[in-house]
């Protein structure tokens, strides 16, 4: 897939097949947030993959809007090291690349908040993350039998501006 199609044709996915999603693939999904650009190429990443569904049952009951993660067949949960003056825009990237990385296999991804959230220290806790990161986001992974329908979007004319506003 080419990778302005994927971006153009994505949709968030909160409707999965029961479908696991093989382990090669979740590693090149990964490897495709590792490869995302940062400060300094600092790479102040880790992620967590999480395929177990007691586990995926726990990140759906304790997320404000990821009620739908136990129905999917993974999570990745993407962390950075918090003393990078970067680590939200990093781990932004590098969600991103996995988002498109998934689509290109075919799976369908929604991204729920994770920084500076409520259930943040609880989901650091259960998972023995390391004190010196934070979490950045949840990534949601499944295959689907059909892609939403196509958001509204603000027109290109109302967003785009020419060297002033």
């Amino acid at each position: 897939m080419e990778v302005i199609e994927a971006i153009k044709k994505r949709r968030s996915v909160r409707k999965y097949v029961d479908k696991p999603i093989p382990k090669e693939i979740l590693v090149d999904i990964v490897d495709c947030g590792r490869l995302a650009p940062s400060g300094n190429n600092s790479q102040p990443w880790e992620f967590l993959v999480v395929t177990d569904k007691k586990d995926l049952e726990f990140l759906s009951k304790i997320t404000t809007y990821g009620k739908f993660i136990k129905d999917g067949s993974a999570c990745i949960i993407t962390f950075c090291e918090k003393n990078n003056r970067h680590h939200l825009e990093d781990g932004s990237a590098a969600t991103e690349n996995m988002i498109l990385a998934a689509f290109n296999y075919g799976i369908g991804t929604c991204w729920i908040a994770g920084y500076n959230r409520t259930y943040e220290q609880e989901i650091l806790n259960h998972f023995k993350v390391p004190e010196n990161l934070r979490m950045i986001s949840i990534l949601s992974l499944g295959y689907f039998d059909f892609l939403p329908p196509t958001p509204y979007k603000r027109p290109l004319d109302e967003v785009l501006h020419w060297e002033s506003f």
